[in-house]
């Protein structure tokens, strides 16, 4: 018999994205994968459709903008650029599944099941994704308001990275998502000695405005020699102005150090060296408020402590393996405080446990949430 046939949509670079490299390579154990997103062809994947990446996928041309200013969003669905060569591609293919990553390619996702059973993966809380960004919050939060409202009471399964997200999806749009974390794989390695009065922070992932990352290196300026940061950061999609903006707020200070990003599965092994991974973002709308984000799981599988802000979803998580330190709120000078309290046997008793939580905190323990999603969808 031949094996079922499943559509993956991200329109996101997948060969860089972690949850959706993950979500694939579960994907692949019960079936071919076709995938559609920007960049090569993922890992896993048999099939790759390749959405040009100048393609975006949101209504951005005039009249696409006029459907979102006047609130015309079932004629807005399915006429994003990038949304439309997905869906010409795949015309006249038949899928046994398909997965839908974010709520914008949701349309795109019915649109080509022709009945087939839909996976929606959230990820984070589309209504609020980019609420930063005036544009977004005005035009395109709507849109995905309606999205979610259309077809998520129609999918198979709804998937979400936390708990608090969960709930509010099962309130606003009357669905009930499974949890499925951002964990990373597990990995088989140990804690690093700590050298005595000297602490290697570290942090990784996209180099995203809104993100405050410039707190990790305005803290740094509160922090005495013991301290160094490194920092692998992954351009986003303004072509690197964040990123040199970040640059240059550190030039000056040679402890804090810009490394080449790496790929996800590497990331781990890559942070085995450090001592603390670092991340502190403010709540400055309801996805930086519930984060749970792949660089805590990163950290974990590299075996280091780790030193958040009060982020509710991560503070469950520091707090009940005992990860790390919490910083009161998300001033630097908060952030500097927390780590001022670490010492070199602080750091490794941290260590100590990371390694000890190590397995419960993988993607093994969160690819069961796949496994029985497949065998539900696939079973139909």
């Amino acid at each position: 018999m031949s094996r079922p046939r499943i559509l993956c949509i991200s329109l996101s670079p997948i060969e860089r994205d972690a949850r959706v490299l993950r979500q694939i390579s579960v994907l692949a154990e019960y079936g071919d994968v076709v995938t559609v997103g920007y960049g090569d062809t993922p890992e896993g994947a048999t099939e790759h459709v390749g959405v040009p990446g100048d393609l975006p996928s949101l209504p951005q041309d005039p009249i696409g903008v006029l459907k979102l200013a006047t609130r015309r969003f079932r004629s807005a669905e399915l006429s994003a650029p990038g949304i439309r060569f997905a869906k010409k591609a795949l015309t006249g293919r038949r899928f046994d599944l398909v997965v839908a990553n974010d709520a914008r390619v949701l349309d795109l996702a019915f649109s080509v099941a022709d009945g087939a059973p839909v996976w929606a993966d959230m990820h984070e809380w589309a209504p609020e994704e980019r609420t930063h960004v005036l544009s977004w919050r005005l035009l395109v939060a709507p849109f995905m308001t309606h999205l979610c409202r259309a077809y998520l009471p129609r999918a198979a399964a709804v998937t979400t990275v936390g708990g608090r997200i969960a709930e509010l999806y099962s309130s606003a749009f009357g669905v009930r998502p499974r949890v499925m974390r951002n964990a990373a794989p597990y990995a088989t390695l140990e804690p690093q000695p700590v050298t005595p009065d000297s602490i290697r922070l570290v942090h990784s992932g996209a180099a995203v405005y809104g993100r405050n990352l410039e707190l990790m290196i305005d803290a740094m300026q509160l922090l005495d020699d013991r301290f160094t940061l490194d920092l692998y950061l992954v351009s986003a999609a303004d072509g690197g102005t964040y990123l040199n903006q970040l640059k240059e707020r550190a030039a000056g200070d040679t402890r804090v150090r810009f490394r080449d990003p790496v790929k996800p599965n590497n990331l781990p092994r890559t942070l085995n060296s450090y001592d603390v991974g670092v991340f502190w973002i403010p709540p400055v709308h309801t996805n930086a408020r519930y984060t749970l984000p792949n660089k805590l799981f990163d950290f974990v599988q590299a075996r280091l402590a780790v030193a958040i802000g009060p982020s509710e979803e991560m503070v469950d998580v520091v707090t009940q393996y005992e990860l790390g330190v919490v910083s009161r709120d998300f001033t630097a000078e908060s952030c500097a405080d927390s780590l001022r309290s670490l010492t070199a046997n602080a750091v490794t008793a941290f260590k100590a446990k990371t390694d000890a939580a190590a397995r419960e905190l993988s993607f093994e323990t969160e690819a069961q949430v796949a496994r029985s999603i497949l065998a539900e969808a696939l079973s139909r």
